[in-house]
């Protein structure tokens, strides 16, 4: 397993030996017998290098997934038998979106960090399109994913999800201009998901985007310097500058949902359910409780 991790990670049978200290003959050996035992050929093999076929991603993410449990099997263990250190111990994986590191994050870490010393947490942004923050739970890069819920695409199947907080979208513009819904629409990839999809076609005074840019700070500081209007949801807006005008959208508003996803098997471990606790704790300015 930590074999077929290692040429998924590195992109090749040679740089796999080297991570690994093995030969790279017996790296090619090892996955030859993993596709002999699987029955499926798990990577593409070229003179560039090796990457996984659809059987091997989904052979690669189970093999992620096992090897996280084996570390953990260790720590909780030591942990009930009063060998290990006190609380949960190591590193916890977080995935999230720019905006939930940003914002949501660091309180919820500083707390944790308090009552839990020896966890330690590793937070990657990850952009929330396609796959998202949940694709990374799925694929076993992550132990926790702080993802948008709710949308069109549910996350991957077998995972565990739950709602934190709602958070409203807003007219974003800049400060003190008098007919904000009449300038150029500034947008971002990650904006417009379901969330937002049927609100947004019943809207006839939002216009096609003249500006995109590639996240929610460069939309803002796009506004604040007079480029246009956006419609953000709350947590993107922590800490606007005074140079932008926030504006309610009115009663019919459109929410995202914000939660987090893990497996079932690491929903049960002690450092998870600590940071969950601390998720729950937190509901940032402007959002609602579900």
């Amino acid at each position: 397993m930590r074999i077929l991790v290692a040429v998924a990670d590195t992109g090749g049978f040679s740089a796999a030996a080297v991570a690994l200290g093995l030969t790279q003959s017996a790296v090619s050996h090892s996955v030859r017998g993993s596709e002999r035992k699987i029955g499926a050929v798990l990577f593409d093999r070229d003179r560039t290098g090796a990457r996984p076929t659809p059987a091997g991603e989904k052979a690669v993410a189970h093999a992620r997934r096992v090897l996280r449990l084996l570390d953990v099997l260790v720590t909780e263990a030591r942990a009930a038998a009063g060998a290990g250190a006190d609380g949960p111990v190591g590193p916890l994986r977080i995935a999230a979106f720019r905006s939930a590191a940003l914002h949501l994050l660091p309180p919820v870490l500083r707390r944790l960090r308090d009552r839990h010393r020896g966890i330690e947490p590793r937070v990657r942004i990850v952009r929330e399109v396609g796959a998202g923050t949940a694709g990374e739970v799925a694929a076993g890069r992550a132990d926790v994913g702080i993802a948008t819920l709710g949308g069109s695409t549910p996350p991957p199947s077998g995972l565990t999800t739950a709602v934190l907080f709602s958070e409203p979208y807003s007219l974003v513009h800049p400060a003190g201009h008098s007919a904000p819904r009449s300038l150029p629409l500034v947008d971002w990839a990650e904006n417009c998901g379901s969330y937002t999809r049927g609100w947004w076609a019943a809207q006839d005074w939002i216009p096609e985007a003249t500006v995109e840019a590639e996240d929610d700070g460069a939309v803002l500081s796009l506004v604040s310097s007079g480029h246009g209007m956006a419609v953000m949801p709350a947590l993107s807006l922590t800490g606007a500058p005074h140079s932008v005008g926030i504006t309610a959208l009115g009663s019919d508003r459109p929410f995202r949902q914000v939660g987090y996803v893990t497996t079932p098997e690491l929903a049960a471990t002690a450092a998870v359910r600590a940071l969950v606790r601390e998720l729950r704790g937190t509901i940032p300015p402007g959002c609602d409780r579900p």
